[in-house]
């Protein structure tokens, strides 16, 4: 990036800052007789001095005006110029909001794009919060400076300069008096702005630094709570935001004060000219409309001035908060932007031998991690790195993810320093311990590295094509990424696929190897489709449907079920799922708002329940709150049986004690609402509190036909209700194919209908679709919704599933338990048999099934060879081996 904001503003917007340079320097004849304009209505149209009338206008005897009549004209020809002068400034200042935001849209991105080749070792020493605001708020003056940076003095200044020649030329004591304080005020007032800006750039490092404590108070919430730090951190904030006070009261206190010396000197002309100019006007030197033009020109005046101090205070602010932010993101080690924008001419081959030469790298402080190593890794093989420090700092060498001080690497006779990431990105793969996952969906995170470029154009109906190149047009003016991000990157070829359809068979084997097939298959199972896009599928889960009923039937498990029937009430199924018979899609129809709904209240009168499910609502808050007022928050009946959680329970306590049991009817429709929305969670057969007899079951069948044949018109779709034959949209696949609840208290139910239910999926072949399915699920902020394992299974899923010719693991299966860690051990050697894969491990005798091992001690190679003959040899390696 240019060192020099004007350099940048000149290379990337000379175009438009020359437009905007004409227009300014356009509209200064006419704003010249603007100024003029009311000389010549005071003198000539209302006093009509040097004019005699009738007016001949054209001297042609055609356009005869009176006095009235000219001085009409005059007004108009004063609205005019006013028309003209603000239509300059609205081209003016829409070319410059233009400029502006399409050169802050560029410095964001190339800070962004200059972010992405930052080199590792700089996020251990910047953080989230130095760098977000940087990009997202502190180059927004930037952005707006831009604009004005040369169109603003320009136009400013030469306003200035008409109205300063429009005074002298009236008279040269008055436009004298004008600009008479002017340079007390460029000398003082830019000089203290410049303590203000001073005070400016400490808050906004207090502001970061405010910022990073929030983003590391975040991420490490469960340490606060678990060591009771809260008091402390709330401490150290309550410090910092001190400070930022303090620096913004003192920044008032200056702002305030040259905004007086301002208004004070700006008010100090009019005084001038009524006092100079009234003097002359009544010695006879001066006429009245001169006065008046030049009180109303000296009106004018404040403006532009105005304007040019607040430029010269913006310049320097923007000039510094560039110069600050571009040293800020030139850190040593930045790649060249070609390192990610250059593809080569012909595909680069990385499947051959490692070779690797006197490589040296250091720390931050200069000590050695890998210390003058040289050796050979052979074509194919797989190769385990065991010993102490060092050994992830290599496997990062040899992905490129990092650089070495000294020395060379060559892959396949490849010089590894010379490879753009447009190569090594797509040829080797790394991940580590602690590999991240990205807020999207799974499936997403999964093809990540097999989407370099768009290589599919996705097809656009003529208006949204339209908007599409206007948008892509703008961006490229821009200097954004011309990229179209709807199109379809995905490289099926990388992933040995030639079709998607293909593409989910190569990802189903990538998710056996790193043993997550089974749990994207659940989590598919949990998650929906809809019916009217996949018709088919919808069909095929209907299909499972009657398939899983008839095992049960045959497997004499039909009682662990209790299905769903029109005519039937389901125990083991919410006192809400029975009333509506189906699955909300709508919050309005979700159990805890069920008991504010107008229709929903208005089916309970209908069958005479409403009241009832307030005296029900009554009762189950009294047992619930005396059986469990006594438990401590996680025990494991507030999950098993209670449907008011620990958190709430102190409130129906509360509520208990206004509420009477005769006067339910009484209390405030907040407190009612809260107690009707009980019984809704009631499930009869798990929670056996008596209530809910037999006639009041068949109230609510009653209350299930109204609730559907009177569902208002705006509702329609807001509940999927349950048909045997048909797919219920918006319940899971697991529901779907279920149909019903599991029956309970049946003993290990949920077992057996597991495994039923699994075989059924298997017959009925639908586990590649359910997995197609789980690639939907949205994994949440770094993951969060998967556990520690399955974020790592991902991650190995994501590197096998683009066959790298070298796959480098740094202990990514350190989440894993023992006998999971050596399955998938198992599965990704004989996976990589015919490719390279080089694994630092932390057990020595996990070294058994590879080609080759190397012991690094200190950045040094102290051994290497086969796992055989190192057990075998005296050294380093046999130490490892020894249990502690």
């Amino acid at each position: 990036m240019e060192k020099n904001l004007y350099r940048f503003i000149l290379k990337h917007s000379l175009q438009q800052q020359v437009i905007i340079t004409v227009l300014s320097m356009a509209s200064f004849i006419p704003y010249y007789y603007y100024l003029s304009m009311p000389k010549a209505i005071v003198n000539q149209g209302i006093q009509g001095k040097d004019i005699s009338y009738p007016l001949d206008l054209f001297g042609l005897g055609f356009f005869s005006l009176d006095n009235t009549d000219y001085l009409l004209l005059l007004c108009f020809g004063f609205l005019g110029l006013v028309l003209v002068q603000q239509a300059f400034k609205y081209a003016i200042n829409f070319f410059q909001g233009v400029t502006s935001e399409r050169m802050l849209r560029r410095l964001r991105y190339d800070l962004y794009a200059q972010m992405l080749r930052f080199p590792l070792p700089t996020f251990r020493r910047t953080s989230q919060g130095e760098i977000i605001p940087m990009v997202v708020a502190e180059v927004e003056p930037i952005g707006g400076f831009i604009g004005e940076s040369f169109a603003l003095p320009i136009f400013q200044g030469g306003m200035l300069l008409v109205i300063f020649s429009f005074l002298m030329i009236q008279n040269p004591l008055m436009g004298l008096a004008a600009v008479a304080l002017y340079p007390i005020q460029f000398y003082f007032v830019p000089r203290m702005q410049a303590k203000v800006r001073a005070l400016g750039r400490e808050r906004i490092r207090n502001q970061r630094r405010l910022a990073d404590r929030i983003g590391e108070t975040v991420s490490g919430m469960y340490e606060v709570h678990t060591h009771d730090y809260s008091a402390r951190m709330q401490a150290e904030f309550t410090r910092r935001l001190g400070i930022s006070y303090w620096i913004r009261v003192e920044i008032f206190q200056r702002k305030f004060m040259i905004k007086f010396l301002n208004n004070f000197i700006q008010q100090l002309g009019p005084f001038f000219f009524y006092s100079i100019g009234g003097y002359l006007a009544i010695r006879g030197h001066l006429d009245v409309g001169t006065v008046v033009a030049a009180v109303s020109a000296h009106k004018e005046m404040a403006a532009p001035w105005k304007e040019l101090l607040n430029h010269y205070q913006n310049r320097e602010d923007a000039k510094q908060k560039y110069d600050q932010i571009i040293t800020q993101f030139e850190p040593e080690g930045l790649r060249p932007p070609e390192y990610q924008a250059v593809e080569p001419e012909t595909p680069v081959d990385l499947r051959g031998p490692i070779s690797i030469a006197a490589v040296t790298l250091h720390d931050d402080q200069d000590n050695p991690v890998i210390d003058n190593l040289t050796v050979t890794l052979p074509w194919p093989a797989r190769v385990a790195v065991v010993g102490g420090h060092g050994r992830d700092e290599l496997l990062q060498l040899l992905a490129r993810t990092i650089d070495p001080d000294r020395g060379k690497i060559l892959i396949n006779e490849q010089n590894l320093g010379e490879l753009p990431e447009t190569v090594t990105g797509r040829r080797l793969s790394y991940i580590g311990s602690a590999a991240h996952i990205f807020n999207m969906s799974l499936g997403e995170n999964l093809f990540l590295g097999l989407q370099h470029r768009p290589l599919r154009e996705v097809k656009r109906e003529a208006e949204a094509r339209r908007r599409y190149e206007r948008e892509l047009g703008e961006a490229i003016a821009s200097g954004n990424s011309p990229y179209d991000p709807d199109a379809d990157w995905v490289d099926y070829a990388a992933a040995g696929a030639d079709a998607p359809t293909a593409l989910t068979a190569r990802a189903i084997e990538a998710l056996k190897v790193a043993a997550f097939d089974e749990e994207v298959v659940q989590l598919g199972m949990r998650g929906s489709i809809d019916p009217e896009r996949h018709p088919d599928l919808a069909q095929r889960i209907l299909n499972a449907r009657r398939a899983f009923r008839t095992e049960l039937t045959n497997g004499a498990l039909a009682d662990l079920v209790e299905s769903w029937d029109p005519k039937q009430y389901n125990s083991n199924a919410t006192v809400a799922e029975n009333l509506m018979f189906g699955t909300a899609r709508d919050v309005v129809y979700q159990e805890d708002n069920l008991a504010r709904d107008p229709h929903v209240l208005s089916v309970l009168d209908a069958v005479g329940l409403r009241a009832r499910f307030l005296e029900i609502g009554y009762e189950v808050a009294s047992t619930m709150v005396e059986l469990f007022a006594d438990l401590p928050p996680d025990h494991e009946f507030f999950q098993q049986f209670s449907f008011i959680s620990s958190d709430d329970l102190p409130d129906y306590k509360d509520l208990l004690v206004r509420a009477r049991p005769g006067d339910l009817d009484q209390l405030p429709d907040t407190d009612r609402a809260r107690l009707m929305s009980l019984p809704f969670k009631l499930v009869l057969a798990r929670h056996r509190l008596g209530h809910f007899d037999e006639a009041e079951r068949a109230a609510i069948l009653k209350a299930r036909s109204i609730f559907s044949s009177t569902l208002p018109p705006e509702r329609a779709g807001s509940v999927a209700f349950f048909d045997p034959e048909h797919f219920t949209a918006g319940s899971s696949i697991v529901d779907n194919i279920l149909f019903g609840r599991v029956a309970y208290g049946q003993a290990q139910a949920q077992e057996k209908i597991g495994r039923v239910m699994a075989d059924v999926v298997a017959q009925m072949e639908l586990r590649e679709p359910i997995i197609e399915v789980g690639f939907s699920f949205e994994v949440g902020i770094a993951g969060a919704r998967l556990g520690a394992a399955q974020r790592q299974k991902l991650a190995i899923a994501r590197s096998i599933i683009k066959r790298p010719d070298w796959l480098m693991l740094s202990e990514a299966t350190a989440a894993l338990d023992p006998r999971s860690h050596a399955a998938m051990m198992r599965d990704i050697l004989d996976a990589r048999k015919d490719a390279g894969l080089v694994w630092s491990l932390q057990r020595a005798a996990d070294c058994e099934g590879f080609d080759l091992v190397l012991v690094i001690e200190d950045g040094r190679l102290v051994q290497s060879g086969k796992y055989a003959d190192l057990c075998d040899r005296q050294g380093r390696f046999q130490q490892l081996l020894a249990p502690a």
